[in-house]
């Protein structure tokens, strides 16, 4: 069926390629699409913007049947279609580039942008050259994927989809990963790929480049398209607008008052701080300070905190913790020297499944519970001290911390990591995931060690977060801090224009 609803496909100028209606998606109880409609047409680039969270990616994976809808319809080429799997959006002309590259590793280049084409093998080696050709990309097609930087893993999605002669392509922040010269190609192509009457939908969070290569612009907010139409009916001021939430509702202030900078050295500091995703990284943090970052997905935000952790390299620059050097140590060594983590992934990376409270609790600081015996007593006694500080819902300490709710498996994780008397606490993400009320539990008790003299580094990807906790907040933006707001200006314009790339600084009288 959907061979002959392919056939039937003509790439016609007036003719409507993509249409999506009543697109509704939930994961659980949380409702990530709410009624999406959405049209791509021949020759038309479509620009897709949003906030993390907005419910891109998921439409996206939605119509390349990644995901199924729970209502709605999806139309390709003025055909209603029921596809069940992804071959069959890619046999109806339509490819997803996505963000992060799915290769096979132990394959070479060639391998991989050909594999499930059939089509002569050497047919396909002089298109596939022809490509590169026409793309100005030096690569070789011989190497084996597991040796390609993250940008040429990203140029080799690209060429599946250009080599599939997709009608309709979806290209999922394309850019994020590529120098300005291959940009400047992929933007070439892209001009091409029009005049051929391909519908694109283009994912960015860079809004520039929504002026230099969009036709058309619809944006994302909470699941819903909120603005779209032609690009030349808006401006970058007008997008931003779009992109902010129309109701921000006041509830109970968690704010505390700053530090006395004047009178406070550093207890954490970068200096050109350069690692994988991020470069050339300064800023201070103080006592009793919390600083926000603030910043897309793919600003580089996450490596950074990974990196002061000890769990990537460091390419350049130095971090200091209460004037000492740490630049390099190892996890072990700078937690010792008074740095914690809360990872972005509590289920990932913060908690052992099936561990139960006690042990989730106090792992990270088993050295100081005995050298060669576990003094369980000082163990049990450090548990029900969390317990009771952090309001954690359990019925006993040998619960399985997998039973937990979201927000009582972040406590805990939260107790763990002051078990270990840090300095600075770096949170990626505190929220992420739990209900209101757990959340205002997290936010008094951030608040609280704060004005116990501990100092934080505060990431999230919401803004009202930032805006509620920070006494002082970074943007970073391509792997770059652009901005540092005050108290009195962090709010939710600055930061959504500075973490798209488009703040500009206010002249007096403005």
């Amino acid at each position: 069926m959907v061979k002959n609803v392919l056939e039937k496909i003509t790439i016609d100028p007036k003719h409507t390629l993509l249409s999506v209606r009543g697109i509704h998606k939930s994961f659980a109880k949380n409702q990530v699409l709410k009624g999406i409609d959405l049209d791509v047409s021949a020759g038309e680039v479509l620009a897709l913007i949003g906030g993390n969270g907005a419910g891109k990616s998921t439409l996206v994976k939605i119509i390349m049947c990644i995901y199924k809808q729970d209502v709605g319809d999806i139309y390709v080429g003025g055909k209603k279609v029921t596809i069940s799997k992804p071959v069959d959006a890619m046999d109806l002309g339509m490819y997803l580039v996505p963000q992060e590259p799915m290769l096979f590793p132990n394959m070479s280049v060639e391998e991989n942008v050909v594999i499930g084409i059939n089509e002569n093998p050497g047919e396909l080696h002089r298109r596939l050259a022809n490509l590169l050709k026409q793309l100005g990309w030096d690569m070789d097609l011989d190497r084996k994927a597991l040796t390609l930087s993250i940008a040429e893993q990203q140029l080799v999605e690209l060429l599946r989809g250009l080599l599939r002669n997709a009608k309709i392509l979806i290209l999922d922040e394309p850019t994020s990963a590529l120098t300005f010269d291959e940009v400047e190609s992929l933007f070439k192509i892209i001009e091409d790929l029009k005049k051929k009457n391909i519908g694109i939908i283009y994912i960015t969070h860079r809004l520039a480049e929504v002026f230099t290569i969009g036709t058309s612009v619809a944006i994302m907010r909470d699941g819903i398209i909120t603005l779209n139409g032609q690009i030349k009916d808006f401006t970058l001021e007008m997008l931003v607008q779009g992109l902010l939430p129309t109701d921000m509702k006041k509830g109970k202030s968690f704010r505390s008052k700053a530090p006395d900078y004047k009178n406070l050295k550093p207890i954490f500091s970068l200096k050109k701080y350069c690692g994988y995703g991020f470069k050339n990284i300064s800023f201070d943090i103080y006592p009793g300070e919390i600083l926000g970052l603030s910043g897309v997905v793919g600003a580089g935000r996450t490596e950074l905190a990974t990196t002061i952790f000890g769990k990537d390299v460091v390419l350049s620059g130095n971090a200091y913790l209460s004037g000492e050097d740490i630049t390099g140590m190892s996890t072990a060594n700078v937690m010792e020297k008074g740095i914690n983590y809360v990872p972005e992934d509590r289920r990932q990376d913060g908690i052992f499944k099936i561990g139960d409270i006690t042990m989730n609790t106090t792992c990270g600081c088993l050295k100081h519970l005995g050298k060669f015996f576990m003094n369980y007593k000082v163990e049990k006694k450090i548990t029900d001290q969390c317990i009771s500080d952090f309001r954690i819902k359990v019925t006993g300490q040998d619960q399985l911390i997998g039973s937990l709710s979201g927000g009582n498996q972040q406590k805990v994780v939260i107790a763990r990591t002051l078990a270990t008397h840090p300095k600075l606490i770096i949170m990626d993400e505190p929220t992420r995931g739990i209900d209101a009320s757990a959340r205002g539990d997290i936010y008094a008790i951030i608040n609280h060690l704060k004005e116990q003299g501990f100092s934080f580094l505060l990431i999230s990807s919401d803004m009202e977060e930032i805006i509620e906790l920070s006494d002082r907040a970074v943007t970073m933006f391509q792997g770059h801090i652009n901005h540092t707001f005050q108290k009195a200006d962090i709010n939710q314009n600055n930061l959504m224009s500075a973490a798209f790339g488009v703040y500009q600084v206010k002249k007096d009288g403005e």
